[in-house]
């Protein structure tokens, strides 16, 4: 089971709004794990042995109160250096509803780290250190979280107890975040002053800013309202194992993740690449027959007639089949430290990895590149340098099940591997 998932199955059980997973964004030193040390804090999601090692860490730093973002900050280089390097999760609940926090990096080399983060989150908090204002990172993680499908995102303005609460300077921020992000075009966008460190409108209102009329922050997280879309989706089911317990038994089932879609014993299903037809017979968890199972669920399928269904293959509905393609126009994260120039595509090869099926690659074309603080499209780019976004073609060795990222997350999303090296170099997004 994955991390999110174990925390989401042992997380209390309260409210009825369910699981909110959303990131901290932003550029270094405005405050992200302050903010998520403050949340957990003041809603008591703090355990009294977790709190005393972090006064006790603050101590040895020459600090008289407690540095909360200590409780996100893990590594023992984070804790060095002050910065976040690696994603920290963290989960706690309120009697409204369940929340999942991605801890992202904010230092442009670590951007990686934040596209992980992003690419499962439902929201995203992109905080603003108020004494600086909107900056080059702010506005790559504003680009990135949008093309990858974050549709709700708070824009905390944060430290505005360094700028005495000033609304005026609240107002120039929020002006020119807007200015930027109007070509994005947001769904839901909104702006909250923020002190993480003083907890003035995190989870408590505070009386430092009574100018603001809004809701607080944990308020306005608490009221976002997210739809189980994968659920009203296609089914999309990859073949993750094949199982076959042995001599003595003819079962053979289809083990894996629901990706989206819902499955009951009698859906017809058709397998890709294959194009056969069949319906479920059984639908089995940890031993015992299922009379239902939903996106999120991993389970094994077994199915009523013996056709030819291998990992990486996929069971899809039939009426609406993923694309079936050897040829994807997408746009990339670049998160190499290593230059691609364009004139070094032709000898570029690379392993593509979908959902469970992974195929060889090349990489045609560099269409476009985004320029992250005028979001203006760059046409045949000279290259790639780390955290470049950009538009490519790609030609495969075999084909792949897709669907765009847009419509569906999961089966629209993939990442490249160097061949040599077995590096992660790109995370990608397939367009339509």
């Amino acid at each position: 089971m994955s991390l999110l998932g174990e925390i989401e199955r042992n997380a209390p059980a309260v409210g009825d709004l369910g699981v909110l997973r959303f990131i901290t964004a932003g550029s270094v030193d405005d405050g992200k794990s302050t903010l998520i040390g403050r949340l957990l804090h003041d809603t008591r999601a703090i355990l009294q042995d977790q709190l005393a090692a972090v006064a006790r860490a603050s101590s040895k730093r020459g600090q008289e109160d407690i540095d909360l973002s200590l409780l996100t900050d893990g590594l023992e280089a984070e804790r060095e250096q002050g910065i976040t390097i690696d994603v920290a999760y963290r989960y706690f609940a309120t009697p409204r509803r369940k929340f999942i926090i991605a801890d992202t990096p904010g230092h442009e080399q670590y951007t990686r780290n934040m596209v992980t983060g992003a690419s499962i989150a439902d929201a995203a908090v992109i905080l603003i250190d108020a004494r600086k204002g909107v900056l080059t990172q702010t506005r790559r993680h504003a680009a990135i979280a949008h093309l990858l499908g974050v549709r709700h995102v708070i824009v905390a303005v944060n430290k505005m107890d360094l700028v005495n609460h000033d609304e005026a300077v609240f107002e120039r921020i929020r002006k020119e975040f807007l200015a930027f992000a109007s070509a994005l075009g947001i769904a839901d966008l909104c702006f909250i002053p923020i002190s993480a460190l003083r907890g003035d409108l995190v989870v408590e209102r505070g009386e430092a800013m009574a100018w603001y009329r809004g809701p607080a922050l944990l308020a306005a997280l608490e009221q976002i309202e997210v739809a189980d879309e994968a659920g009203m989706l296609p089914l999309r089911f990859p073949v993750q194992l094949v199982v076959r317990p042995g001599t003595g038994t003819d079962f053979r089932g289809y083990a894996g993740r629901i990706e989206s879609g819902t499955l009951l014993p009698g859906t017809e299903l058709v397998a890709l690449p294959s194009g056969q037809r069949t319906v479920v017979r059984d639908i089995v968890s940890l031993g015992k027959s299922l009379p239902l199972a939903v996106a999120g669920d991993s389970v094994t399928v077994v199915l009523a007639d013996e056709i030819d269904v291998s990992r990486g293959d996929m069971l899809a509905d039939p009426k609406r089949p993923a694309r079936t393609t050897k040829a994807i126009e997408a746009r990339i994260c670049w998160l190499s430290t290593q230059l691609l120039a364009a004139g070094a595509l032709p000898a570029a090869r690379f392993v593509l990895k979908h959902t469970t099926r992974s195929v060889k690659a090349r990489l045609v074309s560099l269409n476009s590149r985004i320029d992250v603080n005028t979001l203006e499209q760059q046409a045949a780019p000279a290259g790639l340098a780390m955290n470049d976004i950009a538009h490519v073609t790609l030609a495969l060795a075999q084909p792949l099940f897709v669907d765009s990222y847009e419509l569906n997350r999961a089966t629209g999303c993939f990442i490249l591997i160097d061949e040599v090296s077995n590096q992660t170099v790109a995370a990608g997004m397939i367009d339509g």
